[in-house]
C-alpha cells in the first residue's frame, strides 16, 4: 500500500473510533455485505475496502479502541498482506472460505458490559445469530440499529442507477410466468402464503429481468415479494421503463419504491406464513416482520430452479462457449505474436485484460467480462485472486509461467476459464506442477457418481494427484456458474471448506467449475479451470448415475506438460478434449488464429 493510502486509512479509523466512543461502541464489526448478501458489492457498500484499503471481495473487519483487524481465508493472504502493510491494521488468517474464527474472537476478546456494533441492514441473519448466541452468553450487548459509516463517509457513492430491461427469447426459455408458477407451487408445499426474496441473482432470473448495479454481475437492486396472486418488485423509480412496467403489470408483477420494503413486511397480516431463506436475507430485513407472522424458513426454490439449466439453456451455453473459445484463440494468437516481436514495447499485466476483454466484445452476444481478469505472471500468478494495478503490477518479459483467469457475460451464457501458458523457457519444476494439476482436472472432468451427491464430497477426486505428491491448494476446487447470471453461483459447491448439506446435491443440468491449482509463494501460481455440465449418465440397479460434460473450449498449454507422468487414459482424455476444441471452433477461426488452433491442439 502507498503511503497516501497509509494515511487515508489512519484517518478514517481515527474518523470511526472517534464516532464509536460518542456512542459508547466497544467494537465494531464491518462486514464484506450489501442489503442482499452478495459477494460483489456496489460502491455503496464497499465500506470494508474504504475503511482498510484491503481490496479483496471476501473479508471482516474489526475495529477496538486499540485493535484493528481484517479476517480472509487463504486465497487473499497474498494480496492482504501487500495491502495492510504499514498500517495498523492485522491480517487475521481464516482457515476456510466458511469459517466464522472471527466470533469466537470476538467472544473471547469483549468483556461483560461492552457493546459490538453491526449495522444489521448487511449483517447475514444465520451470522448475527451466531454472534447473539456467542456474545450474550458473555454479557456483550450487540448493537444492529447503527451505520456509523454514514457518519464518517462524506463522499459515500449513492446507489447505482443503471437502467432494467429483459432477458427476452430465445436466450430466456422460460417465461416468468412459468417460472412463478413453479415457485408458487413450492410455496404451497412448504405451507407458504408469501415469499421474500432478496438475492438479487434470484430476482433476475424469476422475472426474466437483467440490469447492471453490480460490476460483472447483471443483476440490479431489488427485493420480491410474492404471494398466490401477484409479485411486488421493490426497485428505485426510474429504473424501469413505463412499458416494461405495464406489461410486467399485465401478469400481475407491480413495482414498489426500493426502501418500501421494510413497511411491506411489517404491514403482513398476522396470519400470513412468510417463506424466507435465513442464510439469504440479512437480520434488519428480518427485525421488520411482525412477531405474530409465522416465517417458514427455507432455501429459496428459485436457488435450485436457476441452477438447473433446460436443455435449451444448455444449448445457448454451447453455442456461447464457442463464441467465448474463439475469442480466446485470436486474443493467446496476438500474446505470442506480441511476446515474439523483439520491437515491441513492453508488455504488463495491465495489458492483459485489454486484449482479452476486446477480444470477447468483438464476439456476437457479448455484454462485458463476469469479473475482474486475473493475470498474473511469475510470482504474481501466486497470488489466487491478484488483480495488476497501476501501482502494482509485472512487465511480461523473460522466462516463467503467466496465469490468466477471465470470463465472460452473455446473452447465451456466462464463462469462466483459467489458462497458465508458457513465456520464453520453464523449467521441469513448472512442468511437474503443471501435470499435476492437470492431473486433477483430468480426475475430476472424468468422474462418474450418483445423482444427489453432496457438491462438496467430489472435491477430493481433484486434490488426489496433488496429495499424493504431498501438495494441495488453499481454495475449492469448484464452484456454481449462472446462465447469463452471477459467475458465482449455488446451491452446489465442490469445496473442502463446504458442509456436504442435502441442498448441495448434484442434479442435471448443474453448471460447475473445475479449478485445481498448485501456488508456490514468490515463484509461480498454476490453476487450470473449466466449466462442465452435469449429465445423465445411466442407470444401474444402484441409482441413477451423473457425469461431466466439459463446455468450456480452449486449448491447454501442452508446452507445459512433462508426458511421462500422464497415463495412458489421462492422454486420452486431454487428446479427445484438444480434438473437440479444434473441431468446433475450426468454423470460427481463420489466419494466424486458425494456424495457433491447429498448432496448440496437436495430440501428444
Amino acid at each position: 500500500m502507498d503511503t497516501s493510502q497509509n494515511t487515508h486509512v489512519t484517518e478514517r479509523l481515527a474518523l470511526l473510533r472517534a464516532a464509536m466512543r460518542q456512542r459508547r461502541i466497544d467494537a465494531m464489526m464491518v462486514p464484506s455485505a450489501d442489503p442482499h448478501l452478495s459477494e460483489y458489492l456496489p460502491a455503496r457498500w464497499k465500506g470494508r475496502e474504504w475503511l482498510s484499503g484491503f481490496t479483496g471481495s471476501v473479508g471482516t473487519f474489526i475495529i477496538t479502541a486499540d485493535f484493528a483487524g481484517v479476517w480472509t481465508d487463504a486465497r487473499y493472504w497474498t494480496q492482504a498482506e501487500q495491502e495492510l502493510a504499514g498500517t495498523s491494521i492485522q491480517l487475521m488468517k481464516l482457515t476456510s472460505g466458511a469459517s466464522v474464527q472471527y466470533v469466537d474472537w470476538l467472544a473471547a476478546n469483549l468483556q461483560a458490559g461492552q457493546t459490538l456494533a453491526v449495522d444489521g441492514a448487511v449483517l447475514g441473519l444465520a451470522i448475527a445469530r451466531l454472534l447473539r448466541q456467542a456474545l450474550e452468553a458473555n454479557g456483550v450487548t450487540l448493537r444492529t440499529d447503527l451505520d456509523p459509516l454514514a457518519e464518517i463517509w462524506p463522499d459515500r457513492p449513492d446507489l447505482p442507477a443503471a437502467p432494467v430491461y429483459e432477458h427476452l427469447p430465445p436466450y430466456a426459455s422460460k417465461t416468468r410466468g412459468a417460472k412463478l408458477a413453479e415457485l408458487r407451487d413450492a410455496m404451497q408445499r412448504l405451507g407458504a402464503d408469501r415469499h421474500l426474496i432478496s438475492t438479487l441473482d434470484d430476482i433476475a432470473y424469476l422475472f426474466n429481468l437483467r440490469g447492471a448495479d453490480v460490476n460483472f454481475n447483471p443483476v440490479f437492486l431489488a427485493h420480491a415479494l410474492i404471494t398466490p396472486t401477484r409479485a411486488t418488485l421493490f426497485v428505485a423509480d426510474g429504473k424501469i421503463a413505463p412499458e416494461l412496467i405495464k406489461r410486467l403489470a399485465e401478469q400481475d408483477i407491480y413495482m414498489a419504491p426500493y426502501g418500501a420494503i421494510a413497511g411491506a413486511l411489517a404491514d403482513l397480516p398476522h396470519d400470513a406464513a412468510l417463506l424466507m431463506d435465513p442464510r439469504r436475507v440479512t437480520f434488519g430485513t428480518r427485525q421488520c416482520v411482525p412477531a405474530q407472522v409465522r416465517v417458514i424458513e427455507a432455501v429459496n426454490a428459485t436457488t435450485f430452479a436457476k441452477s438447473q439449466k433446460s436443455e435449451q439453456d444448455a444449448s445457448h451455453i454451447r453455442a456461447t462457449m464457442e463464441q467465448d473459445g474463439a475469442a480466446l484463440c485470436e486474443f493467446f494468437t496476438w500474446l505470442e505474436q506480441t511476446l515474439a516481436d523483439p520491437q515491441r514495447a513492453p508488455l504488463t499485466e495491465l495489458a492483459i485484460d485489454r486484449h482479452i476483454t476486446a477480444a470477447r466484445a468483438r464476439r456476437p452476444g457479448f455484454i462485458s467480462p463476469s469479473f475482474a481478469t486475473i493475470a498474473g505472471f511469475r510470482a504474481n500468478g501466486a497470488i489466487m485472486h491478484y488483480r495488476a494495478s497501476e501501482a502494482h503490477h509485472a512487465v511480461i518479459e523473460g522466462d516463467g509461467l503467466l496465469l490468466i483467469d477471465s470470463g465472460g457475460q452473455y446473452l447465451g451464457g456466462t464463462t469462466d476459464i483459467t489458462r497458465v501458458v508458457a513465456v520464453g523457457a520453464i523449467t521441469a519444476e513448472h512442468k511437474r506442477d503443471f501435470t499435476l494439476v492437470l492431473k486433477g482436472v483430468i480426475a475430476l472432468s472424468s468422474a462418474r457418481f450418483p445423482r444427489g451427491t453432496k457438491s462438496p464430497m467430489l472435491d477430493a477426486i481433484a486434490r488426489a494427484p496433488l496429495w499424493a505428491e504431498g501438495l494441495d491448494f488453499g481454495h475449492g476446487t469448484g464452484h456454481g456458474v449462472g446462465y447469463f447470471l452471477n459467475v458465482h453461483e449455488g446451491p452446489q459447491s465442490i469445496s473442502q471448506s463446504a458442509m456436504p448439506e442435502p441442498h448441495t446435491a448434484m442434479e442435471p443440468g448443474m453448471i460447475t467449475s473445475i479449478e485445481p491449482g498448485l501456488y508456490r509463494p514468490g515463484k509461480w501460481g498454476i490453476r487450470i479451470e473449466n466449466l462442465v455440465l452435469n449429465k445423465p449418465a445411466g442407470q444401474t440397479e444402484f441409482g441413477d448415475f451423473l457425469q461431466f460434460e466439459t463446455l468450456t473450449l480452449c486449448p491447454i498449454d501442452t508446452r507445459c506438460i512433462e508426458p511421462s507422468l500422464l497415463r495412458d487414459d489421462e492422454k486420452r482424455w486431454l487428446n479427445d478434449y484438444h480434438a473437440t476444441v479444434r473441431s468446433r471452433l475450426l468454423p470460427l477461426l481463420s489466419g494466424d488464429a486458425l494456424a495457433w488452433l491447429e498448432n496448440r491442439t496437436v495430440a501428444l
